[in-house]
């Protein structure tokens, strides 16, 4: 979590520091416009990975934590311990929060700027990715199959 806070600050950071370099031009203005709008990308995602985690506790579903603070994801859903129904309230809390997520930055970053737009395009990336992803395994579950065994689905990997 407090990786995730930090995260949320240095984009606050940014974002503070393009407004003070309005107006200034060349690359260190470009450069500071560019991590705060990739930054902000990552938020989102960060919004997502909550999201789901809340979904899967809120259904009181078994998940495992990594051990490590760099870990690619925030949590491991154990398809083995868990069944259908929390799979789902864990993937519905994903795309809820992708949802709030696109929203807070549409209204909070500043679209005027570059760290905005970027921002808002990145999360929109997101979005696709998310349908393109997530969603059918969603379908599949919702339809019958089995809960999905990879990387995600089980106690991470050391």
């Amino acid at each position: 979590m407090a990786r995730d806070a930090c995260v949320v600050v240095a984009t606050a950071g940014l974002w503070w520091l393009e407004r003070r370099s309005s107006g200034s031009t060349g690359s260190s203005a470009w450069a500071i416009g560019t991590a705060a709008g990739m930054s902000a990308a990552v938020v989102g995602f960060l919004i997502h990975e909550w999201g789901h985690l809340a979904g899967a506790l809120l259904a009181k579903s078994r998940v495992h934590y990594p051990n490590r603070l760099l870990a690619p994801l925030l949590f491991h859903f154990d398809s083995a311990s868990n069944d259908k129904r929390q799979f789902l309230w864990m993937s519905y809390g994903g795309y809820l929060a992708s949802a709030v997520g696109v929203a807070l930055i549409a209204s909070l970053a500043p679209l005027d700027a570059w760290s905005g737009r970027l921002a808002l395009g990145l999360a929109g990336l997101g979005l696709v990715v998310t349908f393109v992803a997530e969603v059918p395994i969603t379908v599949r579950v919702l339809r019958g199959s089995p809960l999905p065994t990879g990387y995600a689905y089980g106690p991470p990997r050391t």
